[in-house]
């Protein structure tokens, strides 16, 4: 189903970003940084050598980009309270990782920080950012959050960060949707696209939990944008998932037992690409 046209054709984002079909974006979950709670006094050079080795094993492996996101900073604070220290943070980090694989990167900062990773992405020379939130509102773990897009947006284009794109959930997991719930996740979409989002995530319940190729399709009813899977691919949901969305972002599946806090396991990003590259091919 082609949904109708809202705004002028922008191109397809997904493809200026990356030189194959069904791209596939491996996410570091960072260890808690400095003024999170978790955080315990380790070096912080321990934890950007993590990140590192991550990136090392992620890109050996054969993925296409790699997405950073500080996500053991639980509990996470509100857009308004994400301090200087998580921004300085993150955006080392990322240094880190950006001088030691070839691959592009992009920037989660949670809750829904979309101008601190916009300023991070400017800094760091990353190509998108990911937004939970981008239009309407929903009620979070957080609390209630709104969408960022118009003022987001004006402060992309203050500092000059127009080439960074902006990823954006439609009907985001880990929240309540009672305030947009007399509106379909098409209409969601819709909303993504006219607030200039350039590429949209269906994302599940829950981190890990599969995406079902129905909300892809939901998704797809409501836009012209680029789709791609945001949570719980495993190579056996590939087959399905990849038949409908236009590439996948995928962290927990890839660590080592399948928990999100371990390591990248190298042996699980081969079984993975492997899947993917016989769906390229068809």
């Amino acid at each position: 189903m082609t949904a109708p046209k809202v705004l002028p054709d922008k191109g397809n984002t997904l493809e200026k970003l990356f030189p194959v079909k069904k791209p596939v974006i491996g996410v570091i979950h960072l260890k808690p940084l400095p003024g999170a709670p978790r955080y315990d006094g380790q070096d912080v050079r321990e934890i950007y050598a993590a990140a590192v080795e991550d990136a090392r094993t992620l890109a050996s492996g054969g993925i296409d980009g790699i997405i950073v996101e500080n996500a053991s900073d639980l509990p996470f604070a509100r857009p308004d309270d994400i301090g200087p220290e998580t921004v300085a943070a993150l955006t080392a980090a990322c240094l880190e990782v950006r001088s030691a694989v070839d691959v592009p990167i992009g920037i989660t900062c949670v809750a829904n920080g979309a101008i601190p990773a916009l300023a991070i992405a400017k800094a760091v020379g990353a190509r998108w950012v990911r937004v939970n939130q981008w239009v309407n509102a929903y009620v979070a773990n957080e609390g209630f959050l709104n969408g960022p897009a118009p003022a987001a947006m004006r402060y992309r284009s203050m500092i000059g960060a127009r080439d960074v794109a902006i990823f954006a959930d439609v009907h985001v997991k880990f929240g309540a949707h009672a305030i947009t719930a007399d509106r379909s996740i098409a209409e969601q979409a819709t909303d993504a696209e006219w607030f200039d989002a350039d590429v949209l995530i269906a994302t599940g319940t829950r981190t890990g939990s599969p995406t079902e190729p129905r909300e892809v399709e939901e998704v797809r009813a409501g836009t012209n944008l680029p789709i791609v899977v945001g949570s719980g691919l495993a190579p056996e949901q590939v087959p399905d998932l990849f038949k409908v969305a236009d590439g996948a972002i995928i962290g927990q599946w890839l660590k080592q037992d399948g928990r999100w806090w371990n390591p990248v396991d190298p042996h699980r990003v081969e079984t993975l690409m492997n899947a993917v590259s016989k769906m390229r091919t068809k």
